[in-house]
């Protein structure tokens, strides 16, 4: 019998069947059917979406759940643009992930043709590479590239934007054994032992050592070899936003994440230490002042990174070394010795009673206080995503976490409308895991038509709505730094969330008094017969505090409501 010769669009399924992918995120269009069409009969399944920036949101959910880059398809012109904000979160936040769109055929490129745009061009900032296919014997070389360039070194979105001819014509190539042309691509080289030992001897007598740990410490799975190095040091760690759950925080040496809402005794260690090590951290704006030099005054600075751009680019470290992080600590950790700490830590430890992360649970309900059962009900145990804002930096407060890929949210990028897709991306990924959505009222509302798709499917998803009727983190702002005056943050008009998710076929259960937090927590938490809602209609005015304000240094953290009016920042938000 004559083998069937392949077109573009099999001879692509077939690839992405051949790198393991067994989810793909899209959304139909003209340009795309052939690709469809090709999934039709293959192992993959189709996850199809309401909304194409639902489908970078869920596959870029999946890939941190999982570590493998997650599959996005959706047809050319405006399929393509709508994932552009799903791109950029997943580039900010060095996700990987691979967009597939279809596009015009090749004879009218750039003639303005029907649902023709230049993706290539219009994403060409938010992906770290992208390709415009123009011969069907192309698509396995350009496959398998795709996914080195995706996952290797520093991770990040690839785009393969796909002409329907291309995809329509037969491809004869052989898609099992094709080489990748990459010369100006190559993996990361070995970490200089040369730098690790100057990393070592920069350690070497620190009184006041702490440990900073970023997203490069998940994304390397070097989690326990950070846990043995602050245990040999006795040295408190630290983390960033996306760095939480590279330590586990109910560990004695945890002192939670520092920067703009970290917990104060992060920040105090901050302000007081005599070594900061930054592990897979870039220095990001959240935690470094804009005046660089009130960033850990007088201590020394130590730096680890994939990506070497990092290294200098925010302050010029005492000692460096590029590479991937578990590779480096495993290096480094015989050449350190043991740190006098006892003094340190007594410190830090005396921090964290003085200066705890409380509310109050009198005086209606608390974001805090639901956000707190959650984590008590879930021994801390659950897979939680977020939006961004206020909800966002309550759950990294109160949420304990103590694994990798546990914590999914938008950091870099901050985009609201990624806490509910993500979520539903991570519950593909991890299927046996209790897998929560907490969300703000405002971000929720930008991709609640996704309830469709994780009813279909029956995930058992958790989503927690923080109703406090505002976008929230921009009201705090506006009350601490504009004189209280209000402009655009009134969400009123809300729908009843409760209503809304039964029409989509969803549980929904709703939250209003203190006193019925636990019982409706543990029914939704037992209900697994699909997504439920949980609209909890919290206080309106709360704030975030600790809080450093934009550009400041961590010493001028401010713990609690001020009685006096603040100074407006300036040039940063």
């Amino acid at each position: 019998m004559t083998k069937k010769t392949l077109n573009g669009a099999e001879s692509l399924i077939k690839c992405l069947e051949n790198h393991g992918v067994e989810h793909i995120f899209g959304y139909p269009g003209g340009a795309a059917i052939p690709i469809f069409d090709a999934i039709y009969d293959s192992s993959i399944k189709l996850i199809l979406v309401r909304h194409e920036q639902g489908a970078t949101h869920m596959a870029d959910g999946y890939a941190r759940a999982t570590g493998k880059p997650g599959v996005v398809l959706v047809t050319s012109g405006p399929g393509a643009t709508n994932t552009v904000t799903g791109l950029l979160t997943a580039n900010m936040d060095s996700v990987p992930m691979i967009v597939i769109c279809g596009q015009q055929i090749t004879p009218v490129l750039g003639k303005d043709a029907f649902q023709e745009a230049d993706v290539f061009g219009i994403t060409a900032p938010v992906v770290k590479h992208s390709y415009l296919v123009k011969d069907p014997n192309d698509i396995p070389r350009i496959v398998k590239e795709s996914f080195f360039i995706s996952a290797t070194g520093r991770p990040g979105p690839v785009l393969i934007d796909v002409p329907k001819d291309v995809s329509s014509s037969p491809c004869t190539t052989n898609i099992d054994d094709c080489d990748m042309d990459l010369p100006g691509f190559s993996k990361p080289e070995k970490p200089s032992i040369k730098d690790i030992k100057k990393l070592a001897n920069t350690i070497k007598g620190s009184k006041k050592p702490l440990l900073l740990i970023g997203h490069g410490v998940i994304i390397s799975q070097a989690h326990k070899q950070v846990l043995a190095l602050a245990e040999k040091l006795g040295a408190p760690v630290t983390s960033t936003l996306l760095g939480m759950g590279g330590f586990p925080e109910n560990h004695s040496l945890s002192v939670g994440f520092l920067g703009m809402h970290g917990t104060a005794y992060a920040n105090k260690a901050v302000a007081e230490c005599d070594l900061i090590f930054s592990i897979g951290s870039r220095w990001d704006d959240r935690i470094t002042p804009a005046k660089i030099e009130r960033f850990c005054p007088g201590a020394k600075k130590c730096h680890i990174d994939i990506d070497p751009a990092e290294i200098n680019k925010i302050l010029v470290p005492d000692a460096s070394c590029v590479g991937d992080a578990k590779l480096i600590l495993e290096s480094l950790i015989p050449m350190v010795e043991p740190l006098d700490t006892k003094d340190w830590l007594k410190k830090t430890q005396k921090n964290k009673k003085k200066y705890p992360l409380s509310y109050k649970i009198h005086g209606g309900l608390k974001a805090q206080h639901v956000i707190d059962e959650l984590c008590k009900l879930t021994n801390g145990d659950a897979t939680v995503t977020t939006d961004v804002g206020q909800h966002q930096m309550w759950t990294a407060q109160f949420y304990n976490f103590k694994r990798p890929e546990q914590w999914i949210t938008s950091g870099g990028a901050g985009t609201m409308g990624f806490g509910f897709p993500a979520a539903i991306g991570a519950q593909f990924g991890q299927p046996e895991q209790t897998v929560i959505a907490i969300c703000g009222d405002g971000g929720f509302q930008m991709t609640l038509f996704e309830l469709s798709t994780a009813v279909i499917h029956k995930l058992p998803i958790k989503i927690v709505i923080i109703d406090n009727k505002y976008l929230g983190m921009v009201r705090q702002w506006q009350e601490l730094f504009f004189d209280d005056r209000l402009s655009g943050v009134d969400m009123v008009g809300n729908p009843d969330f409760v209503k809304l998710a039964k029409s989509y076929g969803a549980k929904a259960f709703r939250i209003k008094r203190p006193a019925d937090v636990k019982k409706v927590l543990k029914q939704a938490l037992d209900y697994n017969e699909g997504p439920c809602v949980i609209h909890a209609e919290v206080i309106k005015q709360d704030n975030v505090f600790p809080m450093v304000p934009a550009g400041a240094a961590a010493e001028d953290m401010i713990i609690s409501r001020p009685t006096t009016k603040l100074q407006k920042p300036k040039g940063s938000t």
